[in-house]
């Protein structure tokens, strides 16, 4: 990995508003760097999260207190003409609740004083093939679980030293062993939803006895808190109920439950809060920094280019931190400058019997 070259190809995929190409660069950099140059270095050794930690950390340390929280999630970038391989295959997408075919990406989120700072990432690689049982089609799989992912990612960020008081995250990694890894093994705590069918237990004897029920089986009301023992889970738990109201008016229920007993419902509900801000830095690295705008076609290349958009989106999120204008701002703003020269030079170019 050539960094000076990724730096510059980091640049380039902020100011972009098309096709991003290392034919397209090197004509920016009218030649400066070559398109050899760009294409050898994005097809060098994949820079990972160790790389984006060493870039993030000099602004995690800005902004780092005791009240930050670390949010994991994954998303899907869709490549549905792009050849399959590794990376580039069919993933199921729970917010389409179908399979896509692209890159499977999780994200390690540092949040704390109103900035966001990817700390770590992982591309979904699914290395081996399998005959399915059911269709008989051949199909792919990772060997490594996104819950291994999940703890792996958290653990490097406490071994990197990021103070935080909580780790986010939504329904698919409300597993009992990522729950016991951060609560007894790291010692941190957390905050996150459960489905209606996990099984509870409401006291300590009800735990010893066997006693477990749906989480809609239990007494609370809206708003309210109540201890609770998850199966599988020897510690308590606090259990917040919220119902809300969504988008086409249909009521909606969601169950947190956190670590950390000495919470409020307040509290509960306000720091999971900032679980959203990993879909506002996934909708901003899709259409900010030219996540998709790549028609590269290796593993390599399509590593590295991830990254490198992930240093944009550093980029735009110092920027937002100093100019107090969020990311679409900004880009907005090289939008009308891009707009500006464009008109001038064709005002230069245009031949003058087509004036009016």
């Amino acid at each position: 990995m050539d960094k000076a070259i990724l730096d510059l190809y980091s640049d380039y995929l902020v100011s972009s508003f098309g096709a991003t190409t290392a034919t397209g660069l090197s004509e920016l950099l009218d030649g400066a760097v070559s398109h050899d140059q760009i294409t050898r270095s994005l097809a060098k050794k994949k820079a990972g999260s160790k790389e984006i930690w060493q870039i993030a950390k000099p602004y995690v340390r800005q902004v780092e207190d005791k009240s930050g929280v670390l949010i994991v999630d994954d998303s899907i970038e869709e490549k549905a003409y792009t050849d399959e391989n590794e990376h580039i295959c069919w993933h199921y997408d729970h917010s389409k609740d179908r399979q896509v075919k692209g890159i499977n990406f999780i994200s390690l989120l540092y949040h704390s004083q109103g900035v966001s700072l990817p700390i770590g990432f992982v591309l979904v690689t699914k290395t081996e093939t399998y005959e399915d049982a059911k269709t008989g089609k051949t199909k792919r799989r990772s060997t490594v679980t996104k819950n291994e992912h999940y703890r792996q990612m958290i653990k490097q960020a406490v071994q990197n030293q990021v103070e935080f008081s909580y780790v986010l995250n939504d329904i698919w990694y409300a597993a009992v062993e990522n729950m016991k890894f951060i609560k007894q093994e790291l010692k941190k705590d957390f905050i996150m939803p459960l489905k209606s069918n996990r099984k509870v237990a409401v006291s300590q004897d009800a735990k010893r006895k066997g006693k477990y029920v749906g989480i809609e089986a239990v007494d609370i009301k809206s708003e309210c808190i109540k201890p609770i023992y998850l199966e599988g889970v020897e510690f308590p738990l606090l259990l917040a109920k919220q119902i809300f109201t969504n988008e086409d008016g249909s009521i909606g229920i969601l169950y947190l439950v956190t670590s950390d007993t000495s919470l409020t419902y307040e509290r509960i509900t306000t720091i999971y809060q900032k679980r959203w801000k990993v879909e506002e830095y996934h909708k901003s690295l899709k259409q900010n920094v030219s996540l998709s705008k790549s028609p590269t076609q290796t593993i390599n290349s399509q590593t590295n280019h991830f990254f490198a958009a992930l240093w944009g989106y550093i980029k735009l999120e110092v920027l937002k931190l100093q100019s107090k204008q969020n990311h679409f701002a900004l880009k907005s703003k090289l939008y009308i400058q891009a707009l500006k020269q464009a008109f001038a030079a064709w005002q230069s170019l245009k031949p003058s019997q087509l004036s009016a």
